[in-house]
């Protein structure tokens, strides 16, 4: 009987570990996140500011699958947010101490001037006229403009094909300006890019617009509902870490880390345990802009 009974312990014990092994496996972060540095940085600069604070707050999106969607306990995960832990440790700054600001794309360029956010790293593309309000470090990702469309649709098959057409995107959005300026559509502006998905499940609109990744993101979880029009892009979208617009300082310092991600492989796990698992073709890190 004892022996029955420590037997039963020991298959309990195995169990538990098996589970906790399990949960960590599922946290996120821990496999593909470098280790908390602790580094000291010049006194005065963003870096040794925020260190010293042992907090961040880095705006991304909470409605974009693969880069940066709120997950089952709350906070976001995705490529996006992988990079924003990456750099947070290299800032001495655990995971759990990052608050996430939902940020979506009219607001980006607002939240870090008034200080609301540190970072934004939200499938932000870089263009001109953002960066005379803000700075970017990177770009660390280099998506390109498509169209997602309903499963049963085979009459667009490139952006030509929306002349005249309704057509869903982000209001104040690369895309949205793209479409309607360069190819003639009628843009349905919404708030975000899953407020489009309705209007085009109900062919209101006969797509939406914005860069691959995120549209196969849609595709990944509705499969049956949603195709892209092409795996063809028709832009260059080079997605950039936005910043205060003259911190010049803190800027380098996170092209450094991007730099140094990509030769330590952390950019690649960030990459293979989020949007890798859809997008099969891996990216390298595009050539860093020290303008």
């Amino acid at each position: 009987m004892k022996s029955l009974i420590s037997r039963r312990k020991s298959l309990l014990v195995a169990a538990s570990a098996a589970l906790a092994l399990s949960l960590s496996a599922c946290g996120g972060g821990s496999s593909t996140t470098p280790p908390v540095a602790s580094a000291s940085f010049e006194a005065g600069t963003t870096m040794a500011k925020l260190s010293e604070a042992k907090t961040i707050k880095i705006g991304t999106k909470f409605d974009q699958p693969l880069f940066g969607q709120k997950g089952l306990d709350g906070k976001p995960v995705g490529f996006d947010v992988e990079i924003g832990k990456a750099i947070a440790a290299k800032l001495g700054i655990p995971a759990d101490k990052i608050e996430w600001v939902e940020t979506v794309s009219q607001n980006r360029e607002s939240f870090i001037e008034q200080g609301r956010v540190d970072l934004v790293i939200a499938t932000y593309t870089i263009t001109d006229a953002r960066k005379e309000k803000v700075a970017f470090a990177g770009p660390y990702y280099e998506a390109g403009q498509a169209l997602l469309v309903n499963k049963d649709d085979n009459s667009i098959t490139k952006p030509e094909d929306v002349k005249g057409k309704k057509v869903c995107s982000v209001t104040g959005s690369t895309p949205a300006k793209t479409i309607a300026e360069k190819y003639g559509a009628e843009v349905v502006p919404a708030a975000t890019y899953t407020a489009c998905l309705e209007p085009l499940r109900n062919k209101q609109v006969v797509a939406v617009t914005t860069d691959n990744v995120i549209l196969a993101g849609y595709v990944d979880k509705e499969p049956d509902a949603f195709k892209l029009a092409s795996d063809q892009t028709f832009t260059k979208e080079p997605y950039g870490i936005g910043l205060k617009k003259d911190d010049t300082v803190f800027r380098n310092w996170i092209n450094d880390q991007l730099e140094g991600f990509a030769k330590d492989d952390t950019y690649k796990k960030a990459w293979e345990a989020t949007a890798g698992k859809v997008i099969k073709t891996a990216p390298e890190l595009p050539a860093i802009n020290r303008y």
